[in-house]
């Protein structure tokens, strides 16, 4: 149901949102655990390639950023894309 109603740019935004616990925790900004692009993929039913575009365009756009230790930090900003129709 969830791939045929909603984009994988969406799908990926929701998914660094739940590892986060967005909504679970009342912070600015949430550290994901460890998780490879091929994971993310697997779980929103896409391609590796396809992830790596969408977490560019995440990155670009302030949504998500990377701390020293290479972990995905996330911004609330991100919601937006969820959101979004």
């Amino acid at each position: 149901m969830d791939l045929s109603f909603n984009s994988s740019e969406k799908r990926l935004a929701r998914a660094p949102l739940t590892l986060a616990r967005f909504g679970k925790e009342d912070k600015p900004e949430s550290v994901t655990p460890n998780v490879s692009q091929e994971a993310l993929a697997r779980m929103i039913g896409t391609t590796r390639p396809r992830v790596n575009f969408f977490m560019n365009k995440f990155r670009e756009l302030s949504f998500i950023d990377y701390d020293y230790n290479g972990e995905l930090k996330v911004h609330r900003s991100l919601l937006s894309v969820v959101l979004r129709d």
